[in-house]
């Protein structure tokens, strides 16, 4: 497809949510809340909606496809490390590569990644209100986000 250099387009902005399928909206719950910490904005027999701050996962009750190979989502956390102890004391086996993936009891592929050393990052009001007002990035994240004019 050949996008028309003339043709206005909306900019994306970011990801505000995804949404995950899973086979016990309960079961989801207890297992994301057993490695991550969470506020659970709404509930019912089908859906979960959890949230970081100003950002969320949907639960939607009814996976059905086979586990997930590539794809996958990632979850910014504070503790990268605390995140794997916790994980490994919950018997999760991470998958083969360089980086922390795990199979979710329904499938789906999840990845943990530490704020401090990628892109990605949460306004400063953002982050005061979640708690985290503390969080920095390292020099090779913050050259990522130079090499974008996205910070001084």
């Amino acid at each position: 497809m050949t996008k028309n250099p003339k043709q206005k387009m909306a900019k994306a902005v970011g990801i505000n949510h995804v949404a995950l399928e899973v086979g016990d909206i309960d079961e989801a719950l207890a297992f994301y809340g057993g490695f991550i910490d969470f506020k659970l904005e709404s509930r019912s027999q089908t859906a979960a909606f959890i949230y970081f701050g100003d950002q969320f996962i949907n639960f939607a009750l009814g996976r059905t496809q086979a586990p997930d190979g590539a794809r996958h989502f990632g979850i910014v956390v504070d503790d990268k490390d605390l995140a794997r102890e916790t994980l490994e004391g919950m018997g999760i086996k991470f998958l083969d590569g360089r980086f922390l993936d795990f199979l979710d009891p329904w499938g789906n592929r999840v990845e943990i990644v530490t704020y401090a050393k990628i892109q990605y990052t949460k306004a400063d009001h953002v982050l005061k209100g979640m708690g985290l007002g503390n969080l920095t990035k390292t020099e090779a994240a913050l050259a990522e986000l130079r090499k974008k004019n996205m910070v001084p």
